[in-house]
């Protein structure tokens, strides 16, 4: 995320980019302002409301962990999103309080941003791996796909994407600007000693950019291409396949929008090699709308689980508003082993069988 320049950080690029100063403030407007608290809000309540679906001891399973583990991550990253969007509205209303609430919050919020990006990224990564063993390596499913498994890897990828992403936090200091001319404090952002050194920052740089783009990128377009093939390959009847592999749709979708979503940052961050605060307004403007799709993708997975996932709905639907609704569904036997998570408990499925019914004992619906 960008937030407005001022002072010495300005003045480096102000001759070449003067004329794209009311563009970026336009597009900083219209995404800081009006779109990020609605997408914000949105994607805040329905990551929470995944996470409380997929925490149920039925919807336990090894996909379902990464799941949540996503949507933590993405909570974490909405969370600093919409904190941007209440210092954007106070350098709207109140540039003093604004400006001081930048100054200090940003470098903080540089760090979460690039963190939950890596983190995202790589948790992505894990559910397309699992998927693929799932549909091409079915004989070593239970060896894994079992839960243990993914609390393992999850954990992991959240402590050392973590860990790698620190010097972001120590890109910029805030420092009191002296050379302002109005009545009260502003502050400015300087890059730290530590960035100013060419050699440390291009070398850091490429790092990130093939751990949070590049890598992911290739090894999703890889591992989804092959999942297609792989179901295509197996497929024996269309109904047949749709049941069998709908989770597994379901998660090339969110692959696909993660894809569309982080592309154009990286390219800007790996081929152009513009920057954040310290770049030009064109450059800063164009990461706004980068920045925005980013967002969208934080926010989208919720919808796609109740578009594409009936389970997930079903018991959505039977926690959130069970007064209302009664699950009222008759299941073949066959149907309903088809329902059974991959890495759970055998004795977790309870099946009455007869005119009606009952999953787990309590009304709510596994997931493959």
């Amino acid at each position: 995320m960008v937030l407005a320049a001022n002072g010495s950080a300005v003045s480096a690029g102000v001759l070449d980019s003067n004329q794209y100063e009311q563009f970026y403030l336009q597009a900083r407007f219209i995404t800081g302002v009006v779109v990020y608290p609605i997408i914000c809000l949105i994607g805040l309540v329905g990551n929470s409301l995944s996470i409380i679906v997929m925490s149920q001891k039925q919807m336990t399973s090894s996909t379902n962990v990464y799941l949540m583990s996503l949507a933590i991550s993405d909570c974490v990253k909405l969370i600093s999103d919409f904190v941007y969007f209440m210092v954007i509205l106070l350098l709207e209303l109140d540039p003093p309080t604004g400006n001081k609430a930048y100054g200090f919050l940003y470098p903080y919020a540089h760090y979460i941003f690039n963190a939950s990006l890596c983190i995202s990224a790589w948790l992505t990564v894990s559910v397309a791996i699992e998927r693929y063993i799932y549909v091409c390596h079915p004989t070593r499913v239970k060896v894994y796909c079992t839960i243990r498994h993914a609390r393992t890897v999850s954990m992991t990828v959240f402590i050392l994407m973590s860990i790698l992403a620190i010097p972001y936090a120590m890109r910029y200091k805030t420092i009191e600007n002296s050379s302002n001319s109005t009545h009260y404090k502003t502050y400015d952002l300087r890059v730290t000693e530590l960035w100013s050194n060419e050699s440390f920052s291009k070398i850091y740089t490429w790092i990130q950019n093939f751990l949070r783009s590049i890598i992911p990128l290739c090894m999703l377009i890889i591992l989804n291409t092959c999942i297609i093939y792989g179901i295509r390959r197996c497929r024996v009847g269309r109904s047949k396949t749709s049941r069998r592999h709908r989770i597994t749709f379901m998660l090339i979708i969110v692959i696909l929008v993660f894809l569309i979503c982080i592309t154009p940052d990286a390219i800007m961050s790996t081929f152009l090699g513009l920057g954040y605060y310290e770049e030009d307004f064109l450059q800063r403007g164009i990461r706004e709308i980068t920045d925005l799709l980013l967002l969208v993708n934080s926010a989208s997975n919720f919808i796609i689980y109740c578009i594409f996932n009936t389970i997930f709905w079903r018991n959505f639907v039977n926690l959130f508003c069970k007064p209302c609704y009664r699950i009222n569904i008759h299941f073949e036997e066959s149907q309903i082993r088809r329902l059974s998570l991959v890495g759970r408990p055998k004795a977790s499925l309870h099946v009455k069988l007869g005119h009606r019914k009952s999953i787990c004992g309590d009304g709510l619906l596994s997931e493959v």
